[in-house]
């Protein structure tokens, strides 16, 4: 199959996997070729056949017009010479890698696809994934030989959820085959969707590694600053000034402290360095920085109750607010939360915490995490201790409402550093990370 197939629309491009990566994707390559999106969750199909996107990546806008046929049909992809595949790549309880989506993907994919296709993964993976364990899979169920009947391809998936500048029409895009045709043909698909910017990987090796150091290497940045932060509490430092000072520096790097969850930056890692103890490397900078990152939750209540202790308040039978419960701002992206660690552990000192968030779809929050959402009209006038977790801009729009929330001499805890020190009422206990 030649770039021209499917520029003359002799052949269909499916994108298996319609989250926060298949469906912006999908929708910008519908704007060039006919594609198919396919995904196993019914609802979701209906819903995308009806232009809503809960995920709030696309707009009504962008489902007009299009050349996508949606289906949850495994036998649509029969029709596709390039299929994507974009479906998540989760740690299971021990932070083991789960891969369990994307060898499904590749089963499914393995009974649909047709003689002379291409396979491309999108998904985080550790480097050798997509040849050592998705192309036997292929062979496998379909009889078929690599690189020679089938081909495949590697291209890691940059979506940053919310991110309204940095969309997959706008960046630089890896792309890799198994042979020199395939790494061309991807150059050329993807390529018509952001102006040719393109760079092509050495192998498929090299663009799964890429990936993975992509957010390994900002989880190390920001456990620094977790661990800078925790040393600048003991020595009654604000960490805030300390990095508006030190970043006067023209090469210092700008990051912050803070909670570090989501699908990327908080599981990533774990996928290098599984690999890396696999191969008998047992890796310690980047274990370390999980480590730290995965303790900042904790962390942060119990200082919050370090800091109800000193306001003068009981904490058996305290109430707090938690505002927001995303994984990052402006997003209603629940998944691998670590406010919920927070929360949890706030819950362990006989704390009661009512959380609010506009964004977070509360029948998922409560079937994930067992946790119950107030709405707005719901939640106490005042609270002994109000937590600013996300920084949506519902909430940074109305900062004088988040500390009408605060009791007199009650705690405001900070997580995201928004506030002005300076001007917080003087009855408040006030502390950020």
């Amino acid at each position: 199959m030649t770039l021209e197939d499917f520029k003359e629309r002799k052949e269909k491009i499916a994108v298996v996997g319609l989250g926060y990566v298949g469906m912006p994707l999908l929708a910008h390559l519908s704007r060039h070729f006919d594609t198919i999106g396919f995904d196993i969750n019914r609802q979701r199909i209906e819903e995308l056949k009806a232009g809503i996107d809960k995920t709030n990546e696309l707009k009504a806008e962008d489902f007009k017009d299009n050349n996508i046929v949606f289906s949850n049909d495994p036998k649509s992809l029969q029709e596709a010479g390039l299929i994507i595949v974009a479906v998540p790549t989760p740690i299971d309880k021990h932070k083991l890698p789960d891969l369990t989506p994307v060898i499904e993907a590749t089963k499914t994919v393995a009974q649909n696809i047709k003689k002379g296709s291409c396979v491309v993964y999108e998904s985080t993976v550790y480097p050798t994934t997509t040849e050592d364990v998705c192309v036997p899979i292929i062979e496998k169920i379909t009889g078929l030989k690599y690189c020679k009947d089938f081909f495949v391809g590697y291209s890691p998936e940059r979506i940053n959820p919310g991110d309204r500048v940095h969309t997959v029409d706008k960046i630089t895009k890896i792309v890799s085959g198994c042979n020199k045709q395939t790494t061309e043909l991807l150059s050329g698909i993807y390529g018509a969707i952001n102006s040719n910017n393109i760079f092509k990987a050495e192998n498929i090796r090299t663009a799964e590694a890429a990936k993975v150091i992509e957010n390994t290497q900002r989880d190390l940045n920001i456990a620094l600053m977790n661990e800078l932060s925790m040393i600048f509490e003991k020595l009654d430092i604000d960490t805030k000034s300390v990095l508006e000072a030190a970043k006067t520096k023209w090469n210092f790097l700008s990051f912050e402290p803070g909670l570090v969850g989501g699908h990327c930056i908080g599981v990533d890692p774990y996928y290098l360095t599984y690999k890396a103890q696999e191969l008998g490397y047992h890796p310690e900078i980047i274990l370390a920085g999980r480590r730290i990152n995965d303790s900042v939750g904790e962390y942060i209540a119990k200082q919050t109750v370090k800091k109800i202790i000193k306001s003068g308040r009981v904490v058996l039978g305290a109430n707090a607010l938690v505002l927001g419960i995303t994984f990052k701002e402006n997003v209603g992206d629940i998944r691998n939360s670590k406010v919920v660690d927070v929360v949890r552990e706030l819950e362990e000192f006989g704390i009661y915490v009512d959380i609010y968030d506009p964004l977070a779809d509360k029948n998922e929050v409560r079937e994930t995490y067992g946790l119950n959402l107030k709405n707005k009209d719901e939640l106490s006038k005042q609270y002994g201790c109000v937590i600013l977790a996300v920084k949506h801009s519902e909430f940074l729009q109305n900062l004088n409402s988040v500390v009408g929330f605060v009791e007199k001499s009650g705690v405001l805890i900070d997580i995201k550093s928004v506030f002005d020190k300076n001007s917080i009422r003087k009855d408040i206990t006030y502390w950020r990370p």
